[in-house]
């Protein structure tokens, strides 16, 4: 198929904008486990300003999932890219195939954390 061909042309738009698409994700992710981190600092501090010793059951462990999370959304975004040129790849050789392998990775990474978390605020109360 010639590279020029409108077909082409559109298929590598929809790929460039689903790339994008992740890596808005990916960004999400990575921006949710910021907020994760300082409000775990937030709270360190606030119990430093009111006087009490916060002890290592008491700071749970917001401050490890908040960076797990920055790092899966970097993961997300690293894996956005691989694929970005594996579809790229094969539109142009016209052998394209759909692979769902990134969206159960990160569905469970996800859920897992999402799960932690849970547990975190239930315990926390």
């Amino acid at each position: 198929m010639e590279a020029n061909k409108p077909g082409n042309i559109s298929d590598h738009l929809a790929n460039e904008r689903t790339f994008l698409a992740w890596i808005r994700t990916s960004i999400g992710i990575m921006a949710f486990g910021f907020v994760v981190v300082k409000f775990s600092l937030f709270v360190k501090q606030l119990a430093g300003i009111l006087g009490k010793q916060v002890t290592v059951h008491q700071r749970g462990y917001s401050a490890v999932l908040g960076i797990v999370l920055v790092a899966v959304g970097m993961v997300t975004s690293i894996l956005a890219f691989i694929r970005y040129k594996k579809t790229r790849r094969q539109i142009d050789a016209m052998s394209y195939r759909s692979s769902s392998l990134i969206l159960s990775i990160l569905t469970g990474l996800i859920l897992l954390i999402s799960a932690l978390l849970i547990v975190y605020l239930i315990e926390s109360t």
